[in-house]
């Protein structure tokens, strides 16, 4: 195995290379640089859940064992957020599975199902959003989540959810005018 240093300004091309060469130092590395990114992403598609570690964890266990596979056609962060942004669309199928089923097992067991209506609003405007963003179909949460809440240009976007440029423009557009359809019942100013 190797051990030795790292340079400070490695890129992060030179340090995978470094790990799939056996550098722990060098993965340990990688997963420092991006760990916060990724689990903004993951946050932004699941919502604050337990989940959440446990797939940014997984992001980095299946790079860890692909990583041979990563040519540096685009940047590692690009790369690692695909990831992200799969398996976080995995967790929600998953998800919409269990609910559908436990939904239906409610009312066979003749369980009284409680009003949407009746509860409260959040009053802060951060949950708010939130809130909205999880009420987003995925394709329309991820445009979201990639370019308005991590920054990702157009662009690293369509690659990144393997989309063509105009793809990625409509769905932010249409996510954009649902999301506010979604706020104005709580945020006047719209």
């Amino acid at each position: 195995m190797v051990t030795a240093s790292i340079p400070d300004k490695a890129s992060d091309y030179e340090l995978v290379k470094l790990a799939i060469n056996g550098s722990q130092y060098a993965f340990t590395e990688i997963v420092r640089r991006h760990k916060t990114k990724i689990a903004s992403t993951i946050h932004g598609m699941i919502g604050q859940c337990d989940q959440v570690d446990d797939i940014g964890q997984e992001v980095f266990i299946r790079f860890y064992r692909k990583m041979t596979n990563f040519r540096g056609e685009s940047a590692l962060g690009t790369y690692l957020t695909r990831i992200a942004i799969n398996l976080s669309l995995n967790e929600l199928k998953r998800r919409k599975r269990r609910n559908i089923f436990s939904f239906n097992q409610l009312v066979e067991e003749g369980l009284d199902i409680a009003d949407p209506s009746s509860f409260e609003a959040p009053d802060d405007n951060i949950n708010i959003v939130r809130m909205a963003v999880q009420k987003l179909d995925p394709k329309h949460r991820s445009v979201i989540v990639l370019r308005l809440i991590d920054g990702y240009s157009t662009e690293e976007t369509s690659k990144i959810l393997n989309i063509p440029i105009g793809t990625a423009l409509s769905r932010l557009a249409r996510a954009q005018k649902k999301l506010k359809e979604l706020i104005k019942p709580y945020i006047y100013e719209l």
